[in-house]
């Protein structure tokens, strides 16, 4: 069931959106700021994504020295600009229970990958001992955008973009709407 709502995550955003949409009651201020809001959030995404060669390593530098899921608090936090935005508690009630269903599926998931494919050393990461070795590799790592292109962090900013041109669509469609309705 963990496995099948981490596979699903992408599927049922794309279901919230629509609903998250349709709830939404944008106006230029709450789309300003939740905007800036979410883009820390992608940027936190991002630098994260630079850092790691997913599946494929266990890594300590950049963000993931202080956090053990940096791309899924940087989901959090896009999420929290987008209910921002959205200008509605009820929206922010679908992000909430979006993000805390399916990112607990999918960290759960993930850790048990990690812990299968890694053994003891992400073990040792996760209580904060990562090792000398890890420590060693880590050490003179830079950010890559290279890195965090071939991690596909793109498309979670081309899906931020649509997200944020959406609402700011619903906000002008509704400001228009209610002034012709007023008779302006």
């Amino acid at each position: 069931m963990i496995a099948a709502l981490a596979r699903l995550r992408v599927t049922l955003g794309f279901a919230c959106g629509a609903l998250v949409l349709w709830l939404a009651e944008p106006t230029g201020t709450t789309i300003a700021a939740g905007t800036a809001i979410a883009i820390a959030g992608e940027g936190l995404r991002v630098w994260a994504s630079g850092h790691l060669n997913k599946a494929r390593e266990v890594t300590v530098s950049g963000p993931y020295r202080w956090f053990a899921h940096p791309l899924y608090v940087g989901s959090s936090v896009m999420g929290v600009g987008l209910a921002v935005a959205s200008n509605s508690v009820a929206v922010g009630g679908v992000i909430a229970l979006y993000l805390a269903v399916t990112l607990t599926a999918a960290i759960r998931n993930e850790e048990a990958f990690l812990r299968r494919t890694f053994g003891d050393r992400y073990d040792r990461y996760r209580r904060g001992r990562p090792g000398v070795d890890a420590v060693a590799a880590d050490a003179h790592r830079r950010f890559s955008l290279a890195q965090a292109t071939a991690n596909r962090e793109h498309r979670a900013l081309v899906g931020l973009a649509v997200a944020v041109l959406l609402l700011v669509l619903k906000a002008t469609y509704n400001g228009l709407f209610w002034q012709a309705a007023a008779g302006h």
